[in-house]
């Protein structure tokens, strides 16, 4: 548990499992999204009659050892993704932005046919139009946008599987489903997450919503309970100092080919400057769908064998910004031994050094993107890791970059490297 900062909620569970404000095993949270995929299947499979609950419950079985002992989650995940799963009837999953973008991408990586994928996202493109808009009540952003490329992926009747970490009191996905369904109605939704701690009315208000708009709904999550918050917690204002002083690491940028495709964005707005520089397609920021997984793990194997080539110590932390989670976290799987994994967030979390609190530290600066956002690392000290990593997903000016590598700096033990997925124009020159 840790305290947020957070009118609306003064209270965040965190989690060891997702890779957001912990650094974890990489494979960790990929067994996550999988994990919550075979409940998925294995209800699917039911409903269609087939007859494959054995294999199934063999693969979560070997999926929660993996996630309770991080030291087989390597071999759990590959085990699982080998099994080539295929959904019975075409599904789309959404994971929400920020914490579940990886979530979501990893539980709909699970399956080797009929799904499809897309996670909403906080930031703003205007040369493109959301195709659904919504707020997420009790968070400090709430708008989320969602980019579909293809206009036709929402336009069936699949099931729509909304996927977060927690579920609380329920209003996000309510708040979803409404949008949805006023555009793009349809029968059936499932909503799917680590920790569902929904109790009484709320487990109510889904019943009322299914009566209302004559759909369905079912919620498949890893844990469920229930929560009770009493009082106001004690705070100091003060942002807790690293105890640890550290020397600067120099700071070593590197541009990488990937092969993956990109998307042009060509907006002028001067509050959207970094837009103009292209976005990665297969992010899952605009859309996937099955056919299109190997492109990325063959991307992700070359960002990887790269990156293995420029390690030079024994333990690395390979760092995802905001919602781009997921290929960072396949890149860090990838990279070899002594490889941790998370992400920088914008959810402020109070610090404090007590064992049985959840956030023992934190860094905080403006976000490259919008530096009227704040952005954070938590839980890394100054020398912990001889080596971090940052992956970014497109190029980003070094003033705006500055004050992230300014705190990596002193927390790196040898060295920060800036991993920039190479630009179309960067790529044009060295294929000349």
């Amino acid at each position: 548990m840790a305290a947020r900062i957070n009118k609306k909620r003064s209270f965040l569970f965190v989690s060891k499992v997702l890779g957001k404000h912990i650094p974890v095993n990489p494979y960790t949270p990929l067994l996550s999204g999988a994990a919550l995929g075979l409940l998925l299947y294995r209800e699917m499979d039911l409903q269609s009659g087939a007859s494959h609950r054995d294999v199934v419950d063999k693969l979560i079985h070997q999926a929660m050892n993996g996630l309770i002992h991080p030291g087989h989650a390597e071999e759990a995940y590959h085990e699982l993704m080998a099994a080539k799963l295929i959904l019975p009837k075409p599904v789309i999953f959404i994971g929400f932005a920020e914490t579940a973008t990886a979530l979501g991408h990893s539980m709909y990586n699970m399956f080797a046919g009929n799904a499809s994928y897309i996670h909403t996202t906080r930031e703003d493109i205007p040369d493109l139009e959301s195709v659904i808009n919504f707020e997420e009540e009790h968070s400090h952003a709430v708008d989320h946008l969602c980019y579909a490329l293809d206009a036709e992926m929402l336009s069936g009747n699949e099931p729509v599987i909304l996927v977060d970490d927690e579920i609380t009191t329920g209003n996000t996905a309510i708040n979803t489903i409404r949008d949805i369904q006023s555009k793009f109605p349809r029968q059936e939704y499932v909503i799917a997450s680590i920790l569902d701690w929904r109790t009484g009315d709320n487990v109510q208000a889904y019943r009322e919503l299914e009566q209302e708009l004559g759909i369905s709904i079912r919620s498949l999550c890893l844990l469920q309970g229930s929560i009770e918050v009493k009082g106001t917690p004690l705070l100091n204002a003060s942002e807790e100092k690293d105890r640890t002083a550290a020397a600067e690491a120099p700071v070593v940028t590197t541009f990488v080919n990937d092969g993956m495709v990109r998307l042009p964005v060509t907006s002028t707005d001067s509050l959207h400057e970094l837009n103009k520089s292209p976005y990665i397609k297969y992010s899952g920021r605009f859309g996937l769908e099955s056919g299109q997984n190997a492109e990325v793990d063959a991307g992700v194997r070359s960002i990887a064998n790269q990156l293995r080539e420029l390690r030079e110590g024994q333990q690395a932390l390979v760092l995802g910004v905001g919602e781009f989670m997921y290929l960072p976290m396949r890149v860090a799987a990838e990279m070899g031994e002594g490889v941790s994994y998370q992400s920088t967030t914008r959810s402020p979390i109070h610090p404090n050094r007590r064992l049985d609190y959840g956030v023992h530290s934190a860094a905080a600066y403006p976000s490259a993107g919008d530096p009227e956002i704040t952005n954070f690392i938590y839980n890394v000290d100054p020398g912990q890791y001889e080596e971090i990593f940052v992956l970014l997903e497109r190029e980003v000016p070094k003033e705006r970059i500055q004050p992230m590598t300014d705190i990596l700096t002193k927390l790196a033990r040898h060295k920060v490297h800036l991993v920039v997925l190479s630009s179309e124009k960067r790529e044009r020159e060295a294929c000349e």
